[in-house]
């Protein structure tokens, strides 16, 4: 199990790739009388999100939470500027390239959703300060119904009549409650926790897969007539999360390592719950949900190459562990072998006894 957990997690982009390529030529591999499984699975979206996150609470240690509150300036900090440069680069990019109605729903839908779990294996590979990157992503997962409806309704304007107070609810409903209860379950159950820990990273991995294929799946058709000047759009706003988070981290005086972190949070977007939301709620422009699509093929594509940059060019000032350090690094943050599956590496964040003081 463990082994197919950090393949799944090495390759996530290639099979990523390999997925969304049979849902596209179901039809010329299987024929059309077998039924496309992607296609099936169209209802149950709101249920795959709702798994994904009730995984990510179950595997969410109690430490980070209490991280949050240790150093509650810089986490929220970083939520400020992941909700503030996303949403506006978003309407920027969206103006600066001219996009047609749909594609500047599924735009901003990119920028205004929170980070996604594949910054916390991006950080660690970059040696960046894990710990910091999980708690993040839990504070702007737990922050996004009160923050996304009301960003989307900024950014889109007229363009669109949304109704803030569903779209609230359906985030509380979807995306927080299943953290909570993952994590409380957790707590309350050993025999939850020990299944969490084996199956949560690889059932959450598979269903963010399976959503953004059944995407791919649902919008053949589109695939075609999508305009070359969407992935410009795309790039633009991912490259420029990246420079929003360096720069918000260098005013933020925060170290290199979280600066590193809070980089990879900020661009690596949870497209798939953009995927979700462009679904449910404009249903009469199937293109937004490709964008979130496409969004999560290019952030996946940049993030790894970042990282392995940030790996090799720029971490002279890091030092290979021992075996002993690298488990007393594990034992203050338990997120490092709970959060990512990347177990076979040498190099893990050193900082994190210094942050929880």
């Amino acid at each position: 199990m463990n082994t197919f957990r950090h393949y799944l997690t090495k390759y996530l982009l290639l099979w990523l790739v390999l997925a969304c390529f049979f849902a596209f030529f179901w039809k010329k591999f299987c024929g059309a009388e077998i039924s496309n499984p992607f296609l099936l699975s169209k209802w149950a979206m709101q249920m795959f999100i709702a798994l994904t996150m009730l995984m990510i609470g179950s595997l969410l240690p109690i430490e980070e939470v209490k991280q949050v509150g240790r150093r509650w300036k810089t986490v929220f900090g970083g939520t400020a500027v992941q909700f503030i440069s996303m949403p506006l680069l978003a309407f920027l990019t969206a103006h600066l390239f001219h996009l047609n109605n749909a594609y500047f729903i599924g735009v901003v839908l990119v920028g205004c959703v929170p980070g996604a779990m594949a910054s916390n294996m991006l950080t660690m590979i970059a040696r960046g300060n894990v710990s910091y990157s999980v708690s993040l992503t839990t504070s702007a997962t737990l922050l996004s119904p009160f923050i996304v409806p009301f960003a989307l309704v900024v950014c889109l304007g007229t363009r669109v009549s949304l109704n803030v107070t569903e779209i609230s609810l359906t985030l509380l409903l979807t995306v927080v409650l299943p953290v909570v209860l993952g994590f409380s379950f957790s707590r309350i159950s050993q025999l939850w926790q020990n299944l969490s820990e084996k199956i949560g990273e690889i059932v959450a991995n598979i269903v963010i897969i399976w959503i953004i294929a059944s995407v791919v799946a649902q919008n053949r058709e589109l695939i075609f007539q999508l305009n070359p000047i969407l992935f410009l759009a795309l790039l633009f706003l991912n490259l420029g999360g990246y420079m929003a988070g360096y720069w918000g981290g260098f005013l933020m005086k925060i170290d290199s390592k979280m600066r590193r972190a809070l980089v990879l949070e900020i661009g690596m977007q949870n497209a798939g719950l953009g995927t979700f939301l462009a679904t449910q709620y404009f249903p009469k422009t199937p293109e937004a949900a490709l964008c979130c699509a496409m969004y999560t093929f290019g952030c996946m594509f940049t993030g790894i190459i970042l990282a392995q940059v940030c790996r090799n060019f720029f971490s002279n000032d890091l030092l290979t562990l021992s075996s002993d350090e690298i488990a007393s690094v594990q034992n203050e943050t338990p997120s490092l072998s709970k959060m990512t599956s990347v177990s076979d590496t040498n190099v893990l964040p050193n900082d994190s006894q210094k942050d929880a003081s």
